[in-house]
């Protein structure tokens, strides 16, 4: 059989190809090639023919068949070959695959090699896609290598043991005393690795947290010789001495000084010589920035240093990178809860952002300006945030019109009902379902603005009926305070009861009204027979939809209608809302001039609740009853 092409010569074909067709068939071709070959017992290709086959599976192509060949390229005693079938083995087999078991003898092996990078190729397989079987089998290798004084081996055993924790926690004290001296090593590489380890045993484990608590000052000497040290070629990056080793150590320290004063306290002062030393023109001095300031904020830090690491958020607000202003919104949001008044200071940057044209800013941006609204700064942020409303995208009305009506029903007063009638006129369709009664209820709380809200939203009907849930709550208002609609309390033109009747029964019959509006219209309808003179129209209205197709309009009616029947006798007994003067006539029949007592019982309803009052009269003139 002919020598199969090499992998350069197959990449170079394969680019060739003008259509996807041409090019699977370059790749079936390839693939029935290999795949003769594979066959042969004295395979001297099987390296060449499995690294095309990588390369067709990073195509996208499947490659399954060739998991067999990578073992058997494992267990050659040639680095390449080696090499090939360990890289194979990482990309095609995983631990849900009974094959990769096959490899466990071969591992050890090699973990126990004489040569350094064939156990360094061991290390990273395991560490890769070992299963749990197989962390259990060759923990103890791994164990070995972490304290061989090797540093190329030392860091890749460091990184496995990671795997192996995360596979078999229980394995984790089986490293404990090969960490000992991690951090004593001179070696970057070593010392990154390391601080990887320790962080995973400590989130695992809080014996293990309260065990690596020791190691603090060693930390902060770390990252203090990391600051202070001069240029160093191997290590800078963009003026800055290993970024990625100062930020696992901040991450660490981050998890070892939540919750205790002690370490908290040792490391304050390294936290605000990172803070204030690190260079802030490159993206690398940021994130070793971001770092800090998470690290201040989680831990148990002074008032001062919480401080600089939220004005170090609000130069991020400023920076020109997206992601940098992203993730600065981000953290304001988490610590806008325990530092108030401190993220008050960037409250103008952060309104800011609400105008910038990525939406993830935008929606940081909005939601944090909602966590700054308090009773002092409420007039300024409504405004800002009714124009952001009025400005935003449909995505944003509905998350801000909510905001809105929460923030003023919580901080809100009688004199902004202005600030909470805009959102539904401005989001319109986009209000929540969950925010019409919220607004209801803001109304009803302010019993001074009854007379102009009403109005407002009357005339809002007027204007668009298309706005559904502003619909709902004009309906709504209407039935509740409709005599103050025509009692010559408006501003302007007043209407009549007929013309307010009018607009409540088009919402009824129009397209535009869904059901839940068509409810909301006819109770308003109904409620207004107890305040209007124009019943007999009320009644014919009602009684229309008692057979209605719509079940709960339906039911509705037919409820309304049997009230009227059973307390038509009493519609001018009480007038509502307290309006007017009862008058009722009793003729007591009283021969034996006996003084008069009277007991009166009033049950209504009120908020929803039954009540039922009791009253006694006993001080009838002596001539009314003599």
């Amino acid at each position: 059989m002919p020598a199969p092409i090499r992998l350069r010569e197959l990449i170079r074909t394969i680019r060739t190809a003008r259509t996807q067709a041409e090019e699977r068939e370059m790749i079936q071709k390839e693939c029935a090639a290999i795949r003769s070959s594979f066959r042969e017992e004295d395979n001297t290709y099987r390296c060449r023919n499995v690294a095309k086959l990588l390369y067709m599976h990073m195509l996208g192509y499947p490659a399954h068949f060739g998991q067999l060949e990578c073992l058997k390229l494992i267990a050659s005693q040639k680095f390449t070959d080696k090499r090939i079938g360990y890289l194979g083995a990482m990309l095609l087999l995983d631990e849900r695959q009974d094959v990769h078991l096959l490899m466990t003898n071969c591992i050890k092996n090699d973990l126990n090699h004489s040569t350094q990078y064939v156990q360094g190729l061991a290390l990273c397989t395991l560490g890769c896609m070992g299963s749990s079987e197989m962390c259990r089998d060759l923990a103890g290798e791994v164990e070995k290598l972490l304290k061989t004084s090797n540093s190329y081996l030392r860091k890749k055993a460091a990184l496995c043991a990671v795997h192996v924790i995360r596979k078999v926690p229980e394995l984790m004290e089986m490293f404990l005393p090969a960490t000992k001296n991690l951090l004593s090593e001179k070696n970057h590489g070593v010392l990154h690795t390391s601080v990887v380890l320790l962080t995973e045993m400590c989130e695992r484990s809080p014996d293990m947290l309260a065990h690596f608590r020791k190691l603090v000052p060693q930390l902060v000497r770390i990252l203090k010789n990391l600051i202070m040290s001069g240029y160093s070629p191997e290590h800078d990056v963009s003026g800055i001495s290993d970024p990625f080793l100062q930020v696992r150590i901040l991450r660490l320290l981050r998890i070892l000084g939540k919750s205790d004063d002690d370490s908290s306290e040792a490391m304050n002062d390294i936290l605000a010589q990172v803070a204030t030393n690190t260079e802030t023109s490159k993206n690398v001095g940021n994130a070793i920035l971001y770092e800090t300031v998470l690290t201040i904020m989680d831990i148990k830090s002074e008032s001062g240093l919480r401080v600089l690491a939220i004005n170090i958020l609000g130069r991020f607000l400023l920076n020109n990178d997206k992601n940098i202003r992203y993730v600065a919104l981000t953290s304001l949001l988490k610590t806008v809860q325990t530092d108030h008044n401190a993220v008050q200071r960037h409250r103008s940057t952060i309104v800011d952002c609400l105008k910038d044209l990525d939406v993830s800013i935008k929606r940081r941006a909005m939601e944090l300006s909602f966590a700054l609204v308090n009773g002092n700064n409420i007039r300024g942020m409504m405004k800002e945030l009714l124009y952001f409303l009025d400005s935003c995208d449909p995505e944003f009305k509905a998350d801000c019109a909510s905001g809105v009506f929460l923030a003023a029903e919580k901080y809100g007063s009688d004199t902004q009902t202005d600030n909470t009638l805009q959102p539904p006129m401005l989001a319109g369709s986009y209000v929540r379902d969950d925010s019409v009664p919220n607004l209801i209820q803001l109304i009803t709380n302010s019993v001074e603005m009854h007379a102009y809200t009403v109005q407002r939203l009357y005339k809002a009907l007027l204007d668009d009926i298309s706005q559904q849930p502003l619909v709902q709550v004009a309906s709504w208002c209407i039935g509740e305070y409709g005599d103050l609609l025509v009692s010559g309390q408006c501003e302007e033109e007043e209407p009549i009861q007929d013309e307010v009747l009018d607009v409540l029964e088009g919402l009824l019959v129009s397209n535009l009204s869904t059901p839940v509006t068509r409810g909301y219209s006819l109770t308003a309808i109904m409620k207004l027979s107890t305040r209007f003179s124009s019943v007999n129209r009320i009644k014919k209205v009602v009684s229309i939809y008692g057979s209605s197709i719509d079940v709960e309009l339906q039911q509705r009616a037919v409820e309304y209608n049997a009230l009227f029947k059973k307390y038509d006798h009493m519609s001018n007994v009480v007038p509502a809302l307290n309006q007017g003067t009862v008058t009722q006539v009793i003729r007591v029949l009283n021969p034996q001039k006996q003084q008069l007592r009277m007991r009166i019982k009033l049950t209504y309803t009120h908020k929803g609740s039954p009540v039922q009052d009791l009253a006694e009269v006993n001080n009838f003139p002596p001539q009314s009853w003599q």
